[in-house]
């Protein structure tokens, strides 16, 4: 029995950073590079990392596919979770078991907060002049 080598990818975003994810089945050894490099390097906070892996530890399939990401815009904070959307949408491609566990874990939601305009009369978004009445 021969394994077929299947590749699913599939894009996600987050704040103004925009993220392709390439799921690949091809060895047991699960590696995850970003823009080339490892994710530590990559986004230098461990906490960033566990966040864009959530998908693959919810769904128990760190060790099964090999994941290359490429990111572009943004800081980190939004290219993690533009990674983690991207990730958990080719998952589902890959399988629609793990289509409701992600979505019971908020995975599957796109997070549309972005930054708000600055209004003219004001210093920023909400921020007036100092107010004077003499």
């Amino acid at each position: 029995m021969t394994n077929k080598i299947t590749s699913y990818s599939s894009s996600g975003g987050r704040k103004s950073s925009i993220a392709r994810a390439h799921i690949t089945n091809t060895n047991d050894k699960g590696s995850v590079l970003v823009n080339g490099t490892e994710p530590m390097k990559f986004f230098a906070q461990e906490l960033l990392v566990k966040d864009m892996l959530l998908p693959l530890q919810v769904t128990n399939t760190l060790t099964k596919f090999d994941v290359r990401i490429n990111v572009d815009g943004g800081g980190k904070s939004g290219q993690a979770g533009a990674a983690r959307l991207a990730i958990a949408k080719t998952l589902v491609k890959v399988s629609k078991e793990y289509k409701e566990l992600l979505r019971a874990n908020g995975l599957l939601t796109r997070d549309a907060r972005i930054k708000e305009r600055k209004k003219y009369g004001l210093k920023a978004a909400r921020k007036a002049p100092q107010f004077s009445k003499r």
